[in-house]
């Protein structure tokens, strides 16, 4: 079975990651039965919601301990420090950080934690992922307008895993639109289930918005479900200012990803990151981290 791993960014050495399910993933996508049982029953609502709904009961609560150990999780990076505190295992999954833990850094900010693929231009997608899953923007817009607007543009793609903190944050200062909802299913966004079909994010439920920006442009935000998201909540004013890392909005249990879209010319990545994913390899990333000018 193959390790994912991906790039420390302070340490630049390769890091092998813990995938939760690992072996049930490689199976769900790679053979006959677990590809039947993606297809008729994980994909749907229901299961998310119902993992949605148990996450939400009071019994719920033990598992938190055995999460922060089975993940390392740093409890002393959040504003609520004491466990016993958080009402259900949602409320410690969307726990809000401790400001002084991220700080931002100047220019184009990360969204989010998690780890980070950029692509200059959009076409370059195509060489990092499988044959026969190619991204299309027209099919994850579902909108000419807005495929024609950042056609031949760029590209950053986020993956929040579960143990990730689960709240995200504008990438730099502007003023957001409204949100709108495409209807979809809830494919994992596992890097096991991503290199098997980069379709999944045209696919799966996702919300999109877009942040007007003196120095970026128009950037597009699309904040995307996976399976055990029941929920995509934003928490932000529409129509008024926000800053470079205020928040956005959160995800319910799960792992899920956001994907940041720029008109042709209107970022440039930072080197290490643009050099990593070119090399195959995503970048882990803290919100708040510079990642363009």
């Amino acid at each position: 079975m193959d390790e994912i791993k991906y790039i420390d960014r302070i340490s630049k050495r390769e890091i092998i990651e813990r995938v939760p399910a690992n072996n049930f993933m490689h199976w769900l996508y790679n053979s006959p039965f677990g590809k039947l049982t993606l297809y008729t029953i994980i994909k749907r609502k229901l299961i998310s919601t119902i993992c949605g709904w148990l996450m939400n009961t009071k019994f719920s609560k033990k598992r938190i301990k055995k999460f922060i150990l089975e993940y390392n999780i740093e409890i002393n990076d959040y504003e609520e420090k004491d466990i016993s505190k958080y009402n259900h295992f949602n409320h410690f999954f969307y726990r809000k950080i401790d400001p002084s833990k991220r700080p931002i850094g100047e220019n184009l900010i990360s969204p989010a934690d998690g780890k980070i693929l950029a692509f200059q231009e959009i076409e370059k997608s195509k060489s990092f992922f499988i044959k026969g899953s190619m991204f299309n923007l027209q099919t994850f817009l579902i909108s000419k307008e807005l495929s024609l607007k950042y056609q031949n543009g760029s590209m950053a793609i986020i993956r929040l895993a579960p143990s990730n903190y689960h709240r995200y944050h504008f990438p730099a200062k502007g003023i957001p639109s409204k949100t709108s909802t495409i209807k979809g299913y809830y494919y994992s966004v596992s890097p096991v289930a991503l290199k098997k079909n980069l379709r999944i994010f045209c696919e799966n439920k996702r919300a999109i918005s877009t942040l007007k920006t003196d120095n970026y442009g128009d950037i597009l935000i699309s904040e995307i479900g996976a399976t055990m998201v029941g929920s995509i909540i934003q928490s932000y004013q529409p129509n008024s200012q926000v800053e470079a890392g205020s928040e956005k909005g959160y995800f319910a249990f799960g792992g899920s990803t956001i994907i940041l879209l720029f008109e042709k010319g209107k970022i440039h990545f930072s080197k290490d990151i643009l050099k990593n994913t070119e090399n195959g390899f995503e970048t882990g990333v803290l919100m708040g981290e510079t990642i363009g000018e």
